[in-house]
């Protein structure tokens, strides 16, 4: 793999122009790299990353993932908005309880990719 430079520290500047344009052909469109930026962003809080390990295994209330993070159920239910808001868990009402679960299985691979790569870190 070519060792790169910033080009301010090239002695002189050159462009390979097959190599930008197969970037740019594979590039999406802006507003698409914008929406995934903001889902990545939605991740940037460890509160909801600690949400949706919690999902992993069984759908659980806001009563049940307050008492397992130690958090008021106010703060989990407003981080669970974010997380609904993001299609990241889906919810179903059993009587007066509302139980929560991840949306689906890409968000459970998003989770383990993530692990993995900080394992190979």
């Amino acid at each position: 793999m070519p060792q790169w430079k910033d080009c301010e520290e090239c002695e002189e500047m050159q462009v390979h122009p097959g190599l930008v344009e197969k970037a740019a052909s594979q590039l999406p469109p802006e507003e698409e790299l914008y929406d995934l930026a903001e889902l990545f962003k939605v991740f940037g809080d460890s509160t909801r990353v600690k949400i949706l390990y919690a999902l992993l295994e069984s759908e659980m209330c806001v009563c049940d993932i307050a008492q397992l993070l130690g958090l008021t159920q106010s703060a989990v239910s407003h981080q669970l908005r974010l997380l609904k808001v993001n299609k990241l868990v889906r919810n179903r009402r059993e009587g007066k309880t509302v139980y929560y679960s991840l949306d689906d299985d890409h968000v459970r691979s998003i989770l383990e990719m993530g692990m993995e790569h900080l394992e190979e870190m």
